[in-house]
Formats: structure tokens, sequence, C-alpha cells
């Protein structure tokens, strides 16, 4: 696998025109997750896993969904129409009504196993939920990556660990997919009218020292935008080469997610965790699990909102 380390690399906040800061006025979670910018409703939606809940969050607004599902939440998509987002809990796919009340759209799959949950998804090209799974004592290869198509959970990708960050590129012929113990980025061929996947190869190889690969965004360049846990950041990677282009650094240890949201989808939304961290290292890095935004010098692609 070809890594390149460029002098970009070691510069802080290069490809950044404003600062890092939280996001006010939101709250703090346990294992923050999942962001997605809602192009509809101009608004940002994230998860706290462990607390089983739902935030939407409008710049100039604050808050204006703060939802308790019951049971723990992997990861929430927009949607269009019936309802205003998908999440993917513990029991099953959801549907969130303009209320915020959740109505059953497939059960989680039986195929999956016993003590199992949902982990990270989006939506593809399509408007397809693609959501996979992880065992909660983190067992090798017991979890799957799975595509909803109308009722019905199928598997895509078997046999993975952790199933995180997914994105398609400008093209709509690649699929990109994070397995996080697996340390690597690997890219698919990807059939937009079918969903179909193939030729997997591994694209970007993370060295441990940055953590461990996360949450994953794209940028309108094809560059990968990827949350590192244990990587105290956000690191963009190129996909074509391996190569590490640029790090915004992040007041925590464990980085989960990103998004581009905003007017012009320039603004960088960043999620975190404090679960599993000491007394000592949250006295360090007392902000863990904040939600925080930076204004960048890229764009992101319109999050594809999920259609019945």
């Amino acid at each position: 696998m070809r890594t390149f380390i460029t002098m970009a690399a070691v510069l802080l906040l290069t490809s950044c025109s404003g600062i890092l800061k939280p996001v006010e006025d939101t709250p703090s979670a346990q294992l923050g997750e999942g962001a997605v910018w809602h192009p509809e409703k101009e608004a940002l939606l994230w998860v706290d896993i462990i607390e089983g809940r739902v935030f939407m969050y409008k710049p100039g607004e604050g808050m204006i969904q703060n939802v308790e599902l019951g049971s723990m939440v992997g990861t929430v998509v927009p949607a269009s129409g019936k309802y205003i987002a998908v999440a993917a809990q513990e029991t099953g796919i959801f549907g969130l009504t303009s209320d915020g009340i959740p109505e059953l759209i497939a059960e989680f799959p039986s195929s999956a196993g016993q003590n199992v949950r949902f982990n990270d998804g989006k939506c593809d090209p399509m408007g397809r939920l693609w959501v996979g799974t992880m065992h909660k004592e983190q067992i090798e290869g017991a979890a799957d990556l799975f595509m909803l198509r109308d009722d019905t959970m199928i598997i895509k990708q078997p046999n993975v660990t952790i199933s995180n960050g997914i994105v398609w590129d400008t093209n709509k012929n690649l699929m990109y997919y994070i397995d996080t113990p697996t340390q690597s980025v690997y890219a698919y061929d990807y059939d937009n009218e079918t969903g179909e996947i193939s030729n997997r190869r591994e694209v970007i190889e993370v060295p441990k020292e940055k953590g461990s690969p996360d949450g994953m965004t794209i940028d309108s360049e094809g560059m990968l935008w990827i949350a590192h846990w244990g990587g105290n950041g956000v690191y963009r990677w190129n996909p074509e080469t391996g190569e590490l282009l640029d790090r915004i650094d992040v007041p925590a240890p464990n980085v989960t997610s990103c998004a581009f949201g905003g007017p012009d989808l320039s603004t960088l939304y960043i999620t975190t965790a404090r679960v599993g961290l000491t007394k000592e290292q949250l006295a360090e890095y007392p902000l863990s699990g904040s939600l925080f935004s930076i204004k960048t010098d890229f764009k992101g692609l319109e999050a594809y909102s999920f259609v019945e």
C-alpha cells in the first residue's frame, strides 16, 4: 500500500479560513456520531449512540430537534417526503416524523446475530440506505454492511468488525468504505442503478500512530475527510494516491464523524466522544463529546436523502 507523507501533512489548518470552535447551545454527547447535513432543512443531523438520541441543529436558530429513541442509535440520514430523517436503532430502521415520532421501516436483520447493533451509515445517490453493524464486544468479523431495499436488509459486505464511514464519489461509480480495525479505506466499483459493488481494493492505509479511521465525508474535489478515533483530528486524504494532505486538530482524543454543511457546504462539522476517557483525559480534554465547526476553503457534496 502506498502512503505518501508530504509537507502538507504536517501543516495544521492549511485548508481552513476559520477557527475551530464548539457549536454553541448544542449538547455534549457520550458518543457523538453520524454527522450529516440535511439539504432540505438546512440543518445538521447527528446522534449520541449511547444515549439513543437524534439531534438537529440549524445555524442561526439553534437546536430544533432532540429526540430520545429509547435504545442505542448508530446513525441518522436525511429524508424527504413522509419523514424528515431515518435512524438506525438497535431494533431496526425507523423513520422520524416532523414531531420526532419514530415509525418502523425495517426490523433489525435476524442474520446479524446476538449482541450486535447498527453503527455508521449513509444513503447512496439513489436514496438507498447503507448501514453497517458491529458486535458490542467488537468481535472480529462478526458484523456486516447492509443495504436497505424496500423493507429488506441485504448483506453487501460480510465479515467486517466495526462498520464505519461510507461515501460515494462525485461520478457516482465508486464507493469508499471503512472497517475501522483494518486501518484502511477501501474502494469498490459501484453500479448506481443496481447498488452492486465489486472489485474491492485498499486505497488508504492509516498509520496507527494517527489513530483509527472512523466516520468520513467527501469534498467536491473527491478528497476524503476522515475522523480519526484516537487521532485528535480530522484528516484529509487523497484516495487516488493514498497521500495525507492535511489535518484539522480537534481538542478531543476520539473524533468520530464529520460533515460539510452551511449554505455553501464549506463549514465542516465534527462530532467527538467522551465515553471511555479517564478522569485525567477528561481534565485535559474537557470539550470531548462536543460538536465542533470550522470554516474551510473547500466545499462538500450535498448529502443524499432517504427515498422510500
